[in-house]
């Protein structure tokens, strides 16, 4: 069963036992504790500051700030911030994980190697737990786009409704430095081709950015161990790349952990250019604002009984 497609008989699911694991958070450069325990059918995924005593739901509402991660936090409770959910977020998507409860005793998720792959084997250590509870979806019904910018410097990002259920990816990024430069990808997200193509593609930087970033307060736990830096034609990293085309895996990626803020699959077709953590935000805002965009498909339905927007769900 693939976190992204719904087939009729799908279940909601957690993890089977607690797990976690210690780090640093890229941005804040302080070590980090995460720890992922099972929740309750209907729970959501939901992050806790354990050091302050603070639940945040992940919700794309709650998105507090994109500059380069996604962080949430409480519109009561700005201080109260949890920056970098992104690469957890995606690989508890691709994972179909609906209820989870996150601790983190600190204001960042730890980094940990820069992709979602140790999110992945941390899930696959405690196992899955399915439940006897369907989940539902999120069709898309009519484009939604949104865009900053004209021409060769537009940056937009789109929905589309979708033939087949599931969930199709197509983006492309364009940077000046040449060890990047124009890369596309196009897929079909899966479980399968998450943990394939997906998962263990690294955030990234240009070498000239690194100290910007860092006296802008940014990027102070960020290293060659947990990112990909480039300097024009050069990769830094003693070990390269692991893909040729690792940069738009990420970005693909980071896509799925944006996206996956919505709270439930998405049956739809996203398109991208040069899209971040601000567009993809903004496309799921525009998504959710358009009641005439989106339904709720609940799993096991025919097509006449699918529920609207707005309408009641049943447990």
């Amino acid at each position: 069963m693939d976190g992204f497609i719904a087939t009729g008989t799908e279940r909601r699911r957690t993890l089977k036992a607690a797990i976690g694991c210690v780090g640093v958070g890229l941005h804040s450069g302080r070590r980090a504790s995460l720890t992922l325990r099972p929740a309750p059918v209907g729970h959501g995924i939901v992050f806790r500051r354990t050091d302050l005593g603070v639940d945040i739901p992940a919700r794309y509402d709650l998105v507090f700030d994109t500059r380069l991660c996604t962080a949430i936090a409480l519109p009561d409770r700005p201080h109260a911030r949890l920056g970098t959910i992104e690469h957890v977020m995606a690989a508890l998507s691709a994972c179909g994980i609906d209820d989870l409860l996150i601790e983190v005793d600190g204001p960042e998720v730890p980094i940990l190697d820069g992709s979602a792959a140790p999110f992945l084997f941390l899930i696959d250590c405690a196992g899955i737990a399915t439940t006897a509870m369907p989940r539902n979806s999120i069709e898309v019904l009519k484009t939604v786009r949104v865009q900053d910018g004209e021409g060769d410097k537009a940056v937009w990002a789109a929905l589309h409704p979708i033939a087949t259920p599931g969930f199709e990816a197509q983006l492309e990024i364009d940077f000046p430095s040449s060890a990047i430069g124009r890369q596309a990808l196009s897929l079909r997200v899966t479980e399968a081709s998450f943990r394939g193509a997906l998962a263990d593609s690294r955030t990234f930087t240009l070498a000239e950015d690194v100290a910007r970033l860092r006296a802008a307060g940014l990027a102070l736990g960020g290293s060659l161990s947990n990112a990909v830096v480039v300097d024009g034609p050069l990769v830094l990293n003693p070990g390269g790349l692991r893909h040729p085309d690792e940069c738009v895996r990420h970005k693909m990626l980071d896509v799925v952990g944006d996206l996956a803020l919505l709270g439930a699959p998405l049956l739809a077709r996203f398109e991208g250019r040069r899209s971040g953590h601000a567009i993809n935000n903004r496309l799921a805002r525009a998504l959710m604002a358009d009641a005439s965009a989106w339904r709720w498909r609940e799993a096991g339905l025919a097509e006449s009984a699918m529920i609207r927007h707005g309408e009641a769900v049943a447990a």
